[in-house]
């Protein structure tokens, strides 16, 4: 089955110039394939929560990143055997294929979930616990701000709040638990 662990909590401190953040970086295993899901900026410490679970980066099959904001993707290039999903495609080196929705080799879905940036995915992954939605900013908090799975909650960098609130409202209806871009897991109440 299906494992899910959070290695990483992402986090967003607003400072003077700008931003103090990191996205959530979520390791999830779906017959014996390695999947990192946003791997954020903060290399050593990746690096050694990886450890923990008794792996190395070479160890990592798949990336996939939810959109391609930096603090989301700038650590890519450390996972130099994975191929790295997007929106729409598997990159293996230089070359490009379609993904259809999938990761390969497992039962894991790519949902679009745009909003917050037009490339935005969702991960699906089925699990004995419940269904765990990897969501990237599809919602996210600032450090020490209350988290509330608020459709309507304003997002500061759309004007047009259309889109994400429908990709709000997919990923509550799918999952069980949601793993945000910046903030803890949170659990659905249906």
């Amino acid at each position: 089955m299906n494992t899910v662990k959070v290695l990483i909590e992402g986090y967003a401190k607003q400072v003077e110039n700008g931003w103090i953040a990191s996205s959530t970086v979520t390791l999830v295993q779906s017959n014996n394939l390695n999947i990192i899901v946003d791997p954020g900026c903060n290399r050593q410490r990746l690096i050694d929560e990886l450890a923990k679970e008794g792996l190395k980066p070479t160890d990592i099959d798949f990336v996939l990143l939810t959109h391609f904001h930096t603090d989301h993707t700038l650590l890519t290039g450390m996972f130099e055997n994975a191929k790295v999903l997007n929106e729409e495609e598997i990159y293996d080196g230089d070359k490009q294929i379609d993904h259809n929705g999938k990761i390969p080799g497992t039962d894991l879905k790519i949902i679009p979930t745009p909003g917050h940036s037009e490339d935005g995915v969702s991960l699906i992954v089925p699990t004995d616990e419940g269904t765990y939605a990897v969501i990237g900013d599809v919602f996210w908090w600032k450090d020490n701000e209350k988290q509330v799975l608020d459709i309507n909650r304003p997002d500061p960098y759309i004007d047009d709040m259309t889109e994400i609130i429908q990709s709000r409202k997919k990923v509550i209806k799918l999952a069980d638990f949601i793993i945000p871009g910046h903030g803890k897991i949170m659990k659905v109440r249906k």
